[in-house]
Parts: structure tokens; sequence; C-alpha cells
């Protein structure tokens, strides 16, 4: 039986891996226990959540949210976890041996050292965690002899493909494939009007209001290439992104000898998230079956790193490494806030980016003390020059 902590259970993720695990316990070849169920503060939606799953516990990182779970759970043998603590602790819940970190942004960094911390295998949707503290993350996993097991389609992808020829030499590059979201092809000029509202609706995936964001200006593709190149062991120079409108082919890798590999299906987060919980297994999943005939065709192009700058802002962060990913990443999440108030336009996400970005100094993500203030230094320029 897998002994799950799930953080981020409201979220889309968190949903998707809910429905995964009712469908392994179905089949019964694969029982899932959920031990935790952690949430920001959709209380409600939690506690439905609880009711059904009933854990031994549930995080809620906001603190007045915790206290109204609390009282509506009054009648159930559940402990609250409040506040970041309440996260971590839920990270690393001492029955559960599996944590699913699906929290979205910085947020998720402490909750997933707590888990290697704590020895618990750690299946990762939450790209931050890596982007902003990717060198303290892995030395971390690596100290406590820890499995990181990617969530994110293309990462797993990649980690599939991987599974024909682990060997790193035999490994010449990777190609993460980007769906280019609802803008591809448009120019900057198209783009100056943008609402929240357009950037909202992506042609393949149902996910959450930021990521989604993220998929339209790419900086999601460059948040993706800096977390392969940490889960993979390989420099940027290794990695290139290739536009996929048709989301099938999921991700690809190139070996020395010129063959590549890739992993294909319908864009359907629950097959990752499945193949996490049950990895290195397979069983039958609620995804769709992929119909190559009916497709009848795959298309690739190249990014357009002009027109949608945040991936070559990644890009060069990533080349800098040490702090600036954290700068740009920080700088992100809260420029798509702002965005998403309509405080901003869409084309100053990119550019707020790069310019938190490149005013933050040249120095190591030697702490998390360190990658925090980074954070914090990026969000309040942002704020101050939006």
């Amino acid at each position: 039986m897998r002994k799950l902590a799930l953080l981020g259970s409201t979220g889309s993720i968190g949903i998707q891996t809910l429905d995964v695990v009712r469908g392994l316990c179905r089949g019964g070849d694969f029982p899932v226990s959920i031990q935790v169920l952690a949430a920001r503060s959709s209380v409600k939606q939690l506690e439905e959540q609880i009711r059904e799953f009933r854990p031994q516990a549930a995080a809620v990182f906001d603190e007045k949210a915790a206290k109204d779970l609390r009282d509506r759970t009054r009648d159930l043998d559940l402990e609250i976890l409040p506040g970041m603590e309440g996260l971590c602790q839920a990270a690393a819940w001492d029955s559960a041996d599996m944590t699913l970190n699906a929290v979205v942004g910085m947020v998720g960094l402490r909750p997933t050292l707590s888990a290697i911390a704590a020895g618990k295998t750690v299946a990762l949707a939450n790209k931050e965690t890596l982007v902003a503290g990717g060198s303290i993350v892995m030395e971390a996993a690596r100290q406590n002899k820890v499995e990181i097991l990617p969530v994110d389609s293309e990462h797993s992808a990649i980690f599939q493909c991987l599974q024909g020829c682990p060997e790193k030499k035999a490994v010449k590059r990777l190609l993460l494939t980007a769906s280019g979201g609802p803008f591809f092809g448009k120019t900057r000029k198209e783009l100056e009007g943008v609402t929240p509202a357009q950037a909202l609706r992506h042609p393949n995936w149902n996910m959450g209001a930021k990521v989604t964001i993220d998929s339209a200006t790419l900086m999601n593709k460059g948040l993706e290439v800096t977390e392969a190149a940490w889960l993979f062991g390989l420099g940027p120079q290794d990695i290139q992104v290739v536009v996929h409108r048709e989301s099938i082919v999921h991700s690809l890798v190139e070996y020395v000898d010129h063959s590549v590999i890739g992993q294909l299906g319908t864009p359907d987060m629950r097959l990752p998230i499945q193949y996490a919980i049950t990895y290195p297994k397979r069983y039958p999943s609620p995804c769709g079956e992929l119909d190559l005939a009916a497709l009848g065709s795959l298309t690739f192009a190249q990014p357009d790193l002009e027109t949608f700058r945040c991936l070559k802002v990644c890009l060069q962060a990533l080349e800098r490494g040490g702090l600036a990913p954290a700068a740009a990443n920080g700088a992100n999440e809260e420029a798509v806030a702002l965005f998403l108030q309509e405080k901003i336009g869409f084309l100053e996400i990119p550019q707020l980016v790069e310019a938190a970005m490149l005013r933050q100094p040249d120095a190591p993500a030697d702490s998390v003390e360190a990658v925090l203030q980074a954070d914090r230094e990026a969000r309040q320029f942002v704020l101050e020059n939006a």
C-alpha cells in the first residue's frame, strides 16, 4: 500500500491526484491510503476531501482558515496543522511513505525540504522548488538518499524515456515540448491588449490560473528547463524547447547514437501523477487511449523567444545560476498576480521578470534564507515598479 501525504489537495493537480487514488483503490491491485491532506485556504473543499478519504491530519496554510476547518471537523478524529509549520509537518508526516507536493509557488520549497529530511519519497509537481532552490534540494536528497519522482508531464516523460537507457553519458540532449499556449503565432503588437480571460483559455490543458498564465507567456517552459537541468543533471545547452501544439508528445530524449525516444499520450495529467505514485510499476488508468490515426498529424516548431521573452529570461537566469533563477521566479509570481488583478498588462510580465533578474547580484543559492531573500526582493521590485 502507498501511504500518501498530499500537499495542495484542492488545486488542479491535487484534485486529479485524488481521482487517481480512487481509481487505484477501485482496481485493488495498488491501494493508496491518504495519510494527510494540505491546502492553502479552500476549507469547504478540503472538508469534503477529508470526509471522503479520512486522513489522520490536515494542514491549512491560512491560519484563519485552519481555525474554520477545526470547527467544521470537530466530529472527526483529525489533527489540524496550521500555517507554514503545519505544511512542513504534513510533508514529513510520520506514517506517510511518499509526499506529493502539488502546491503552487515558492511556498513549496520548505515542505519539500521537510519531506526529504524525513526520508520520504518525493513526487514533485511544485516546479518552483527546483527552480529557486535546486542546488539545496538535490544535495539534501543525495545526503538523505531520497528519490525525487517528477510529476510534471514533460519531466515524467523524460523520466520514462530514460528507463530505456539510464546511463547519463549516453544522453545527448533532452527535448522539452511546449504547447505554445493560447497565443502561439501572435506578434508582440497583437499581445498588447490581451486580457486575463483570454490568457486563461489554454487550448489543451486544464490547469490552475497561475500555471495557465505561465503557459501563455512561456514562463512555464522556462521554469521547466531549469527544473529539468536539476532533475537530470544536464546543462541548459543540453535541453531544447520545441513547440508541439497537439500536446501528444510530452517530451523526448535523444541519445548519443542519435536515436530519439519519446513518450506519447493524451493530454491528461492523471497519467504522470499515477506513474509517480505507482513507480516502477504500471496499472490501468482513467486516461483515454491515444488514437494516432484519428490525430492524423503532429507538428513541431521553434519557440519565438523575442515575442515570448519569459522563456529567454529563464534561460539567461539558468546560465547565470546562483540566485538569478530565484529572482526571476519570484518576480514572475508577483507579476502574474498583478496581471490577474488587471493591474498590469500581459507584456509587462516579461519586462518586470527580466528587470528583476538582471538586478539580482551574482551570489550562490547556498541556503534557504538566501533563496527566500532573493525571492522577497524580486517581489518587492515588481510591486514598486509595476
